[in-house]
């Protein structure tokens, strides 16, 4: 296929709240171009219902932010990290507010509601239950309003493009990437790059994000040599709808935070037997009660149940939940609503500074494809947002800072070079089997037979990450497969349960330390990157 080339000062490859503050940010010192994989608009950031955290209040404080993401972490937050989000996180707010974010209010004053694990009613929220959609709204428009800023939509990343330094791919520094749009390679050459992808919540069966949500970012990070940290870490939501004819619909937690209660099959209240703080417990703990109820009664879901509060405080709250279980013929102002646990927030990611760095010169990240510490073990809900807003702007900076202080560079031109699978397969059906594998076996509940067997099951597919492909399906299924492994494996080396990692076979907390993971390829190696890197070295290092 023949490549074409283009140039900017700064590449930005995803469009949720991260990647777009990132541009903002950018938009003074250059020309910006913001990829997105999908349509604009299609982002996590969309889907975020609950609401953005922050210290705000006149009942909270800074500190009180502080402690409270620190107890949710597990004991395995970067201290400095949190302290930075909860710090910077009411400025990032008035910003937003200035640009014309129209959060909600009671009276003249800003509207807050409470969720688990906080201690104070610390998180906004926008016309009810669509406060993702309305951060999205402002900041596109802000976008909008920057001219140095443009966009490729349907713009899938198929890797970095990495110059080698002294010997190893760890010593390059990131020049672009290359990009698959309209049925064309792109080379995409810049200055620097922001990586803010987002999750990877479609390695899972059962996921409330969306379907772009495959660990490419993860992925092709990985592949030009970045370092992975904390990937074991997967946060599973409790309340997503279970109903046959409807999609896995996330049920936000602000439900639970307005009086909502959990109830098995044969309704009956349980939370309290699992924690003091019953449905308000942190989301890892109420995922597990949950599972272990379906299991006692042998059922496929619980009920969520809000039928004790105001039928017209319930449609005003939560309007596109209520529309939305209307479509199937639920009620949730009269009926219980079925619901079970789905694959939410990974807490790891490219390890990154306080200021989006990565350890490859040129490379940021921010937002879910990013691991900065903020969430350690189990991520404190509706921080989230916040961290897209408050890093993504700090890695813009530093962005920025990087070219203004690193002089003209001239990177080389390289070729995209086509490595065709050693077989035929059928992307589709291994794409279900890998989701329903991670599903059974690297769950919720983890356990050296279950995690063995997902490893030796995710060898089989090895050849598919020794190949390279100019389809969509089959590129994110390459990224889903790499994903899947350094999750999987990450999880088989903590033999412990810590947040949100719970191993059945080893209850206590066992090792501390964050996990990284780096890529093995030592030596030279070609400009390009070698997309059949795979798993292949395990560092530990001490908490920060």
């Amino acid at each position: 296929m023949k490549q074409q080339i283009k140039k900017t000062d700064f590449l930005v490859i995803g469009g949720g709240v991260a990647g777009l503050r990132a541009a903002i940010e950018l938009a003074p010192h250059g020309r910006v171009l913001v990829l997105t994989k999908d349509r604009p608009t299609e982002s996590s950031t969309e889907y975020a219902q609950g609401g953005i955290a922050v210290a705000l209040s006149d009942e909270d404080e800074v500190g009180i932010h502080y402690e409270d993401t620190l107890k949710a972490g597990d004991g395995l937050c970067k201290k400095e990290a949190v302290k930075v989000l909860v710090e910077e996180g009411p400025e990032v707010i008035r910003e937003l507010i200035s640009w014309g974010a129209q959060f909600d209010k009671v009276g003249s004053k800003l509207a807050f509601t409470k969720e688990a694990a906080h201690s104070r009613r610390r998180i906004l929220h926008a016309h009810g239950d669509a406060t993702g959609r309305e951060l999205e709204r402002v900041l596109i428009a802000k976008v909008k309003t920057l001219p140095t800023i443009s966009r490729y939509d349907f713009a899938f990343t198929l890797d970095l493009i990495v110059e080698v330094g002294d010997s190893t791919l760890r010593d390059g520094q990131c020049v672009g990437a290359f990009v698959l749009r309209g049925g064309k390679l792109i080379a995409i050459y810049s200055k620097a790059v922001v990586l803010a992808t987002g999750g990877a919540g479609q390695l899972y069966s059962r996921t409330t994000n969306p379907p772009i949500a495959t660990g490419d970012g993860m992925a092709i990070a990985y592949r030009a040599g970045a370092v992975l940290e904390d990937m074991e870490f997967v946060q599973f939501h409790p309340t997503c709808l279970y109903f046959p004819s409807a999609p896995q619909f996330l049920l936000s937690e602000a439900m639970r935070g307005e009086g909502a209660v959990l109830k098995n099959i044969n309704r009956e209240r349980f939370m309290h037997r699992y924690h003091p703080m019953a449905e308000l417990a942190p989301r890892d703990i109420v995922a597990r009660a949950t599972v272990s109820e379906m299991v006692r009664t042998k059922a496929k879901h619980v009920y969520l149940d809000l039928t004790h509060l105001s039928a017209d405080f319930i449609k005003k709250r939560f309007p596109r939940i209520y529309s939305t279980c209307l479509q199937y013929d639920i009620d949730i102002t009269e009926d219980l609503i079925p619901v079970s646990p789905a694959a939410h927030y990974v807490m790891g990611g490219v390890k990154t500074d306080l200021n989006g760095a990565t350890n490859i010169k040129g490379l940021f990240a921010a937002g879910e494809v990013a691991c900065t510490g903020v969430h350690g073990a189990n991520r404190l809900a509706s921080n989230s947002l916040l961290e897209g807003l408050v890093y993504g702007a700090r890695a813009g900076k530093a962005a920025a800072d990087y070219v203004n202080n690193s002089g003209k560079q001239k990177p080389s031109r390289v070729s995209y070079e086509l490595r065709p699978p050693s077989k035929v397969f059928d992307a589709e059906k291994i794409r279900n089997s890998l989701r329903r594998l991670m599903w059974e076996k690297v769950g919720i509940i983890r356990c050296k037979e279950s995690l063995s067997i997902a490893k030796k099951r995710l060898e089989e597919w090895d050849f598919i990450l020794n190949a390279d492909f100019l389809q969509r399906r089959e590129l994110e299924l390459k990224n889903m497969l790499t994903t899947a492994k350094i999750i999987t494996e990450a999880a088989l080396m903590r033999e412990g349960s810590i947040g949100a990692h719970f191993r059945s076979d080893f209850k206590e907390r066992g090792d501390e330390r964050h996990i990284k993971w780096v890529s093995g390829v030592e030596g030279p190696i070609p400009l390009r990157n070698c997309s059949n890197v795979q798993v292949s070295e395990i560092k530990l290092e001490g908490n920060n």
